[in-house]
């Protein structure tokens, strides 16, 4: 089903008012000067210097004052746009905790603008938080691998010319099954790789199993792994062939690329107590997905849970033309409850929102996950590459697409109500 929409002006907005108003956690007396050194130093090491420092495919590093003060203007327009660091959630709705949240509070943010406008000065150097220490950017995110997979061939991607989509394999050399508690994928040459996707094709398979194997793992611009909730993982069997579904993209000279996933496991005999799926939503058939010229379109899809489950994680995938997305929960009782909401998606950064375990949703069978996608083909889509050229299902990063991939643990009846009692009673505590 597709509805069109009208501007979304006010949401944008909203968004620079709240960019402008500090929040009830901001620290800064607003009645006293925002120096780098003492206000914004301290903001740029927790949520923007773990990319932008020297080594890094950033743009430009900002661990200094001298590094930061050429880019003060473009750091402000970024952050009050909420552009930078990228966390494209709509704060105003849904669920509000997440493991990986990088994003600034809206008094950090009203801060940095205080301090560009007053004309970023450096303050007292005593006042700089102590400076610090990176890894390489070579180095996992999910730490030291117990094993890794690469792909059995180098390939090459000629200078220019069409995309390319092709299955490149590797073989897991484990000797017995094991769980996974974190997996990551990097290619070698990120900047030719659209995006892999990695299928599991196990030696024993269960019948009806497709032969291209089962979804393990996807990696997008963005992405930084999945590090699984205490006590949850993936089996991961020994004689496993991976196939590597690759989408290449030429940059003007040859290039060369091997893709590697990594995995951290559990320790040998341990199993955890949740098995997680990665479970992808979509609209089906993905020719309804349908965007005319200048126009902003809705198209939903629908996912029915079968068993009682808990969501652990929420990643929207569009392209260049999508423009947000809200994932909401219809309930047993016909009440809808919207669980998380992009409305500022960005195809340059795909993030998985990782749900604070206290907050992870506990939605019973039958409840029907309703995905709500919003493309923008319009000139006011900044990142639209023409607005004049219908659009619909596709590989390419031309074409679009429309899905939420979800890391899904089911339960029993039994572990299912023990969960919602142990969620009630720590709601009904008194808070600190």
């Amino acid at each position: 089903m597709q509805v069109r929409i009208g501007s979304c002006l006010c949401v944008f907005l909203l968004m620079l008012s709240a960019a402008n108003a500090a929040d009830n956690d901001d620290k800064t007396d607003r009645g006293s000067q925002v120096t780098f050194s003492k206000d914004v130093a301290p903001i740029l090491q927790k949520s923007c210097q773990s990319c932008h420092h020297a080594g890094t495919s950033a743009p430009m590093p900002l661990t200094t004052y001298a590094e930061v003060r050429p880019w003060a203007r473009s750091i402000k327009e970024k952050v009050v746009l909420r552009d930078m660091p990228p966390w494209h959630l709509d704060k105003t709705v849904g669920i509000r905790k997440y493991k990986n949240d990088r994003s600034l509070s809206d008094g950090e943010i009203a801060a940095i603008a205080r301090w560009v406008d007053a004309g970023a000065p450096q303050g007292n150097q005593a006042d700089m938080p102590p400076p610090l220490t990176f890894p390489p950017d070579s180095q996992w995110f999910i730490g030291k691998p117990d094993l890794t997979v690469t792909t059995d061939q180098d390939f090459v991607m000629y200078p220019s010319g069409p995309d390319w989509w092709i299955d490149q394999f590797g073989e897991v050399r484990l000797t017995e099954d094991r769980w996974i508690k974190a997996m990551e994928i990097k290619p070698s040459n990120p900047k030719i790789v659209h995006h892999a996707v990695i299928y599991a094709i196990e030696p024993d398979a269960p019948e009806g199993t497709p032969e291209t194997g089962v979804q393990l793992h996807e990696y997008a611009v963005g992405k930084y792994g999945d590090i699984f909730s205490a006590d949850t993982g993936r089996l991961l069997k020994a004689g496993t062939r991976l196939r590597f579904d690759m989408h290449y993209f030429a940059v003007g000279s040859e290039q060369h690329n091997r893709t590697t996933i990594a995995f951290k496991f559990y320790p040998q005999g341990v199993v955890p107590k949740y098995q997680v799926r990665s479970i992808p939503i979509r609209n089906i058939p993905n020719d309804e997905l349908e965007i005319p010229p200048n126009t902003v379109v809705r198209t939903d899809g629908y996912y029915r849970l079968t068993r009682n489950a808990r969501i652990d994680a929420f990643q929207p995938h569009m392209h260049m033309r999508g423009r947000g997305m809200t994932l909401e929960a219809i309930h047993l009782n016909n009440t809808t409850e919207i669980l998380s909401s992009v409305d500022h998606f960005n195809f340059n950064w795909h993030i998985n929102y990782i749900y604070a375990d206290d907050v992870t949703p506990l939605l019973p069978a039958g409840t029907v996950l309703h995905m709500i996608g919003i493309h923008d083909n319009t000139a006011a889509n900044r990142r639209n590459p023409d607005p004049a050229m219908w659009a619909g299902f596709g590989e390419r990063s031309v074409d679009d697409m429309l899905q939420v991939w979800l890391d899904i643990v089911y339960l029993d009846d039994a572990e299912f109500q023990r969960l919602v009692a142990a969620r009630k009673t720590k709601l009904a505590e008194p808070r600190p």
